[in-house]
């Protein structure tokens, strides 16, 4: 829920507060993903019927959204068509999306930049997706790499992972940016008081891993987040659920969501091939179903769709490129939450505290 706050937030608009539930706008990219934009419009849907306070500010094809738009109702009264000429494929370069001045993707993140909208959301090329936002929404005061951040399912609860591709390589100062932006996100998203902090390495113990996971772990450990800082965590401690946010670069981030990905596939290709492989087997699968099916809804990839490109001036969303129509929906729901528990507020607040506030970023590494 929204904290009651008078600050000013992402884009110089005063936020909505638990007193006055002001409606907000999101812009929405309604040409970017593998099935744009019929998938799109159909998430937007079924958000508009969760979240009726909201506007829709929805850019693509004006011909193209206009007549498909009489098939959503809810959205209809919710939105506001702007016209974008142009849209970035999937496979096309950030260097050459950057170029492409008409693009629906653009156009979307220039709404946020102007303060016209609070956030924005797209299944586009992820790649332009952050050349874009880092161009136009730029990156909060302090922040030198904005990173990619989502929640994942655990034995304990969800687990918000942190950097997932953005940055492929990473110094001390960045992962420290990390856990900052890790902590907002989990309070944020999972309505954490206290969320605790860990740094993905190659053992638990102290002397482990690199130089750069060292230095993070002692400024980490000397800083204002020392309570909430758990230490190291290795791989399997991600699904066991040992700390509420787990840091890392991008390179191993995207590797370990992705193997991680492919480890569900193959144990319920396994599941399936064991329970159909006889008729005894048909039968305990009857018996076991419901529990399967509770299991399932759990794991489901579209229930955790939407990663944050957190350290922004500006709230971006990525969803998964293709996502179904309640994946975008559930998209479009984590923008709404980060809006509204105040994200970027939060990550400003713990920047002040460790004297990281409008510091250039980059070249403080050396101080």
């Amino acid at each position: 829920m929204t904290e009651a706050s008078g600050v000013r937030a992402e884009g110089g608009v005063e936020k909505q507060t638990a007193h006055s539930p002001a409606p907000f706008t999101l812009a929405v990219d309604a040409m970017g993903g593998d099935n744009a934009p019929g998938i799109v419009l159909a998430g937007l849907e079924m958000a508009a019927i969760r979240h009726p306070e909201i506007r829709i500010l929805l850019i693509g094809d004006e011909k193209v959204l206009n007549a498909s738009l009489t098939n959503y109702p809810k959205l209809s009264a919710l939105c506001t068509v702007r016209h974008a000429p142009e849209s970035i494929p999937m496979e096309m370069k950030p260097t050459a999306a950057l170029r492409v001045r008409g693009s629906s993707m653009r156009i979307a993140m220039e709404a946020v930049a102007s303060g016209e909208a609070r956030g924005v959301v797209s299944a586009g090329n992820s790649g332009a997706m952050l050349a874009l936002a880092k161009i136009i929404v730029k990156a909060l005061p302090g922040i030198s790499r904005p990173a990619m951040a989502a929640v994942q399912p655990s034995a304990r609860g969800d687990v918000v992972m942190l950097d997932l591709g953005a940055n492929i390589v990473c110094d001390a100062r960045n992962l420290v940016e990390f856990a900052i932006m890790g902590e907002a996100f989990a309070q944020a998203a999972l309505s954490l008081k206290a969320p605790s902090i860990g740094l993905l390495n190659v053992g638990s113990e102290e002397l482990k891993g690199d130089e750069r996971l060292k230095q993070a772990a002692e400024r980490l450990r000397d800083s204002v987040l020392s309570d909430r800082f758990y230490g190291f965590v290795e791989g399997h401690d991600i699904t066991a659920g040992v700390t509420d946010v787990v840091v890392t670069d991008g390179f191993t981030g995207n590797v370990a969501l992705k193997t991680g990905e492919g480890a569900l596939k193959l144990a319920f290709g396994l599941l399936r091939s064991v329970f159909m492989s006889n008729w005894l087997t048909k039968l305990g699968y009857i018996l076991v179903r419901p529990g399967l099916r509770r299991m399932k809804e759990w794991i489901d990839p579209s229930r955790y769709n939407g990663a944050v490109f957190v350290g922004l001036n500006g709230i971006v969303v990525k969803s998964h490129g293709g996502a179904d129509a309640e994946g975008f929906a559930s998209a479009v729901d984590v923008a709404i939450d980060a809006v509204e528990n105040r994200l970027n507020d939060k990550i400003r607040h713990r920047l002040d505290q460790l004297g990281m506030l409008g510091q250039s970023g980059e070249n403080k590494e050396q101080e």
